[in-house]
């Protein structure tokens, strides 16, 4: 009986322990303007408003839904959208220029 006391009390620490450490990880959260960081040592991960440059971005294409999901896929994975409904898009880098389709057409528009 006491084995099983001291067993189901450990359990019970052991779950305090990970609940807490929880709340410290959500603590180290803190916004600077348009700017994310995460915890102590991490870089500083921009917050952009994907669905509204993406909008503009495609608002004269030929199939702007189509357009819009690719742009907010290049969006979610490289952080950038180029300025322009066109052309630019060497100013995101390689992660934007370089995402292929399974066809090996470029993605992002």
């Amino acid at each position: 009986m006491a084995v099983r006391m001291l067993l189901a009390l450990g359990v019970l620490l052991l779950c305090l322990a990970e609940v807490s450490s929880d709340l410290k990880a959500e603590e180290d959260i803190t916004n600077v303007g348009s700017l994310v960081t995460r915890g102590g040592n991490r870089r500083l991960m921009l917050e952009i408003d994907c669905g509204g440059l993406c909008k503009k971005r495609c608002s004269q294409h030929s199939r702007p839904n189509r357009c819009n999901r690719a742009c907010g896929t290049c969006c979610l994975r490289c952080k950038c959208v180029p300025p322009g409904t066109s052309g630019n898009r060497e100013v995101c880098g390689t992660c934007y220029t370089g995402m292929t389709t399974h066809g090996n057409v470029a993605k992002c528009p």
